[in-house]
């Protein structure tokens, strides 16, 4: 599955070129790498110069600085070559890595999902705080689960719930299910391709789900890493960005257990009407969780025929700033 975008990456026209040649060091590679790499605009460019080496030469970037007078081999060289060119056309650094980490996984990414992102271990951490029981089983539900780090990471924290991911591209729950296995969580989960819960009877005590949430028209105007990249059809939320979630509160009340939470997560400013797009559906809000830079993230909500079961939360769900 890799292997067919890893080659269209390396056919791609390369937007600059490194004069430096096979066994020349690794110093002289980095350092030229760096300056191809600023002159882009992109961020960090001594960094991700070294990464791009360590990645072409199988050297973590310790090793690289500890001996930058190492002469890089022609094979390395190449691919060193071939991975800066698709950094230099914006394509994002993990994909070129072909991983990346998210809570404590470590997780395999393709052009078919989004990269998981910092901001999304938020609704980890709201869930979390929702069931904080770590040894009661729980039914958990990934909704447009991408490479499984929702459902992964939660199953990770809770070593007796079992998990059902469903995502739209085939090649998506393909690829969660593969993170399952690389992180040891095969035999609690399970993937399958699918429009959101159609395919789905049961009900689950944790309903996840990272949307598409993004206005139509806001999408070309995205970092070109994002814009160019990452699937469409996981960033496009329709022209008012809320497509996904009228469908999620239509479907929330029959996939919830009587005491269920679901955590959605939410783009900047969306929280006032996702809530109120819910609380129509008949769903509880019980906070929101923010992420590090304070932007409301992770909604919280309980079941319809959970309401008035139970003891109610002492204070709000997440409502201070995740701690640095």
């Amino acid at each position: 599955m890799a292997a067919g975008w890893l080659a269209a990456l390396r056919r791609a026209p390369q937007k600059a070129a490194m004069s430096c040649e096979p066994g020349e060091s690794v110093g002289a590679f980095l350092c030229q790498a760096g300056q191809l790499l600023r002159a882009a605009a992109i961020e960090n460019p001594r960094l991700e110069a070294r990464l791009l080496l360590g990645h072409a030469m199988g050297a973590s970037t310790e090793a690289l600085l500890r001996d930058p007078r190492a002469p890089v081999p022609p094979e390395a060289a190449a691919r060193f070559r071939d991975a800066l060119a698709a950094r230099l056309r914006a394509v994002p650094m993990a994909f070129i890595l072909g991983s990346q980490g998210f809570w404590t996984l470590d997780l395999a990414v393709s052009p078919a999902t989004l990269i998981p992102r910092p901001d999304t271990e938020t609704l980890v951490e709201a869930a979390l705080e929702a069931l904080p029981a770590r040894e009661v089983p729980l039914r958990v539900l990934d909704l447009g689960t991408g490479t499984g780090a929702l459902l992964l990471a939660v199953l990770a924290e809770r070593p007796r719930a079992f998990g059902i991911g469903v995502d739209l591209v085939p090649e998506a729950a393909a690829l969660a299910a593969l993170n399952a296995a690389r992180n040891g969580l095969a035999d609690r989960a399970a993937f399958l391709a699918g429009n959101w819960a159609a395919a789905l009877a049961g009900r689950f005590d944790l309903v996840l789900s990272n949307p598409p949430y993004i206005e139509s028209a806001a999408i070309a105007g995205l970092m070109p890493e994002v814009a160019r990249h990452e699937p469409g059809s996981a960033l496009d939320g329709g022209a008012d960005g809320l497509d996904a979630y009228r469908h999620l509160a239509a479907e929330l009340p029959r996939l919830l257990t009587p005491s269920g939470i679901a955590v959605l997560e939410l783009g900047a400013g969306q929280r006032p009407a996702v809530q109120a797009l819910a609380a129509a559906a008949g769903l509880v809000p019980l906070g929101c969780r923010q992420d590090l830079a304070g932007i409301e993230r992770a909604l919280v909500l309980r079941a319809p025929s959970g309401q008035g079961r139970g003891e109610e939360p002492k204070k709000p769900i997440g409502e201070t700033p995740r701690a640095h």
